[in-house]
């Protein structure tokens, strides 16, 4: 790829996606971002601000030529796009888990196949899919958040062997705990059933959803940082890894998550025999 690239970003109205979308244009690349309404994105030469739902399939598509008419070519997808939900399973309704499972999953997939053709043609580019540590463990009240980037990361990891040949590189990028406003005002919440209260207690301090606004200052990996970490992955070539790891507390999140699940599978004899036989 040339070093000035052209980046499609969405939902980089804040958090994540307006890191990465204002340490692109640092790093002299143009950007056509998509937001979902307000925003306070600043006018730059090498910016271009779209709305854009990306449930919408035929929006999607559209998208995506508008960028290559703008630019003249897509280098970089990143599906930033998306939201948390808090409920337990029970407490979800299928408004809400149709809605999530639209925005997280079928959002990326549909800007995915808008984008393959056009980086096929040009023989070279790279999607990123922002997904979580929690896509390799579940955490109790995240479920349909953690389907929802299962399946991300389900679909993904097919495409990266199904497009490699094309020249395009796919990256799931599994961040741990990022400063951002996730946890506000990209967090929805199901009604409360009483009979979780004690869980959601002991998870997150406190009963109450959605939970009060702290005064408190973020914790977790800058927004900033996160965003470099994903720009020096795409820039290098020779880092080949399917699954970028962001955030300080993310490798040690991943390797319980992982230490947990191979447990589970060692209590099926044929499954320990299986995994210690030479290879």
């Amino acid at each position: 790829m040339d070093a000035s690239q052209t980046w499609f970003i969405t939902g980089a109205s804040r958090g994540l996606g307006l890191a990465l979308t204002e340490a692109a244009l640092a790093a002299g690349h143009s950007v056509f971002a998509t937001v979902r309404g307000e925003h306070s994105l600043p006018e730059h030469e090498r910016l271009r601000v779209h709305r854009l739902d990306v449930c919408d399939r035929a929006a999607a598509r559209q998208a995506v030529a508008r960028a290559v008419e703008v630019f003249g070519r897509l280098d970089v997808l990143v599906n930033n796009a998306g939201y948390g939900l808090i409920g337990a399973l029970e407490e979800v309704t299928e408004a809400e888990a149709r809605a999530i499972v639209d925005t997280d999953l079928f959002g990326p997939m549909w800007l995915s196949q808008a984008a393959v053709p056009v980086m096929r043609e040009q023989g070279a580019g790279q999607i990123v899919q922002i997904s979580t540590v929690g896509a390799v463990g579940t955490m109790p009240t995240l479920g349909l958040y953690n389907a929802a980037k299962w399946g991300l990361e389900g679909f993904s990891e097919a495409l990266a062997a199904e497009v490699a040949g094309f020249g395009i590189r796919v990256t799931i990028v599994e961040p741990g705990e990022i400063n951002t406003d996730w946890a506000a005002a990209s967090m929805r919440f199901s009604t409360p059933h009483p009979a979780y209260d004690p869980l959601r207690t002991g998870l997150f301090g406190t009963a109450e959803v959605p939970w009060p606004e702290s005064d408190e200052p973020g914790t977790g990996t800058p927004a900033r940082a996160a965003a470099a970490a994903i720009l020096r992955h795409v820039a290098d070539p020779a880092d080949t890894r399917l699954r970028l790891l962001v955030g300080e507390d993310a490798p040690g999140q991943v390797a319980a998550a992982l230490a947990a699940r191979r447990l589970d599978y060692r209590r099926d004899t044929r499954f320990e025999a299986a995994e210690d036989a030479p290879r």
